[in-house]
């Protein structure tokens, strides 16, 4: 199998404008498909259950005299956990380990302390009281997903943990049930798509209204998320998967011909970039693709992403390279030099970090710890990955003497009365000391 994969080098002309090309991404608005999930929506607001068992028949040819029925207690997720393989078991609790620990360290504490003047401030955290999770069903069933998605929510002391994943045909995923059970999921639906979305956001009267909905989903999913936020909390709205590896050539090239393919694999429109000062390494690089793409199961994919959205980069040095990469803000960059702490210092912009040549990123994806549910297309410019923290909420604490409140009263009287405010303006100052 042939590819033809971009080949640019940064002290080209044009070199600026063919970069912006290549990370042009803008999802597609499909009006049909909006138009379909507002009736969705609408449907299960309006009728609940009702809305949810008619869909569920339609689009997953699942029949339910209930939605109690499509409920999977704790024991259906005890069968998958035994029904699982041991090296699959053992695989998923190693993981599950790792991702709670690293979580652990994210979580955040109330704080306080008192000012000059006696008063006492703080910051309260809590975490929410029950998040929905979402999982795709059927073929695209990701069992890391749920780790991800579910533990650091048990981190952070979420009250309760609702799981929608559809079953097509009555398909159920063990694998999916198994590390559901692993990571403390509290209750599973079987339903999905953009009905389940609704149900987590509004509730019916079987399955509770969430506080925050997180976990991918195909493009109905993705729309009804968007749709609904504002009356329930997101996780994000992730766009294709990126890789942005910055080598130094003396990586071994199969290794990073198979580290693009890892993301390029998951669908055509992922983003798999390469940026090296040594041209020679470049076509080394190159040759691996060549010699590695046919070997794959998932070729077809792998091609037309990297003929699409995939480029080599040559690079003047280093130092270019990174800012190349805070140009381009990935989901994931490796740093696959021999010094990786050093460039590090120059990234301000990136999802998740991989440092070092044996750091592949399939390990973040599965086992590492931090999390993999990470900001794509450009937004690590100011998104952050899926953490305990987002599962928290900040409540701000203020507490006034009666010494402590007429200085700030003053000030806030005089700032009240210029924008207006008069009962504003009254209120603090009925706090200050000796005015009536």
């Amino acid at each position: 199998m042939s590819i033809k994969i971009r080949r640019l080098d940064s002290r080209s002309p044009d070199f600026s404008a063919r970069l912006e090309q290549l990370l042009a991404w803008h999802e597609e608005f499909d009006a049909d498909v909006h138009r379909t999930v507002m009736e969705i929506l609408k449907d299960v607001r309006r009728e609940g259950d009702a809305a949810v068992l008619d869909y569920t028949r339609r689009f997953d040819r699942l029949e339910a005299a209930s939605v109690a029925e499509l409920e999977l207690d704790a024991g259906r997720q005890e069968l998958a956990l035994a029904a699982i393989p041991a090296e699959q078991r053992q695989a998923l609790e190693a993981a599950a380990a790792r991702i709670r620990a690293y979580a652990e360290h994210q979580k955040l504490t109330s704080w306080e302390y008192r000012d000059d003047l006696g008063n006492l401030l703080g910051q309260k955290i809590t975490p929410l009281d029950r998040v929905g999770l979402y999982v795709p069903g059927g073929k695209a069933a990701y069992p890391s997903s749920v780790l991800m998605n579910a533990i650091p929510a048990r981190v952070a002391g979420v009250g309760e943990l609702v799981m929608t994943v559809p079953t097509p045909d009555g398909e159920i995923n063990d694998l999916v049930l198994a590390a559901a059970r692993i990571a403390g999921v509290d209750r599973i639906f079987r339903i999905g798509g953009a009905q389940a979305v609704a149900a987590l956001a509004y509730g019916t009267e079987t399955i509770p209204r969430v506080d925050k909905i997180v976990g991918p989903g195909n493009i109905y999913v993705a729309t009804a998320k968007k749709l609904v936020f504002g009356q329930v909390g997101i996780d994000m709205i992730a766009g294709p998967s990126e890789i942005l590896i910055i080598a130094d050539g003396n990586t071994d090239p199969d290794w990073i011909a198979m580290d693009l393919f890892s993301q390029a694999e998951h669908d055509e429109d992922a983003q798999a970039i390469l940026l090296c000062p040594d041209p020679a390494y470049l076509d080394r690089v190159a040759a691996s693709i060549e010699k590695l793409l046919p070997t794959l199961e998932r070729r077809e994919v792998i091609a037309a992403s990297l003929q699409k959205r995939g480029a080599l980069i040559q690079v003047q040095d280093l130092q270019e390279a990174c800012a190349i990469a805070n140009r381009i803000a990935p989901e994931h960059l490796e740093l696959s030099v021999a010094e990786p702490e050093a460039l590090l210092l120059e990234i301000r912009h990136a999802g998740a970090v991989f440092m070092g040549p044996y750091t592949a990123e399939a390990l973040g994806d599965y086992c590492a710890g931090p999390n993999h549910v990470l900001p794509t297309s450009g937004t690590a410019r100011f998104s952050s990955p899926l953490g305990v923290y987002d599962f928290q909420k900040r409540t701000s604490v203020i507490e006034c003497t009666a010494d402590g409140a007429s200085p700030l009263a003053e000030t806030a009287k005089v700032l009240a009365e210029r924008e207006g405010l008069t009962a504003h303006a009254r209120s603090a100052g009925y706090r200050i000391r000796h005015e009536t």
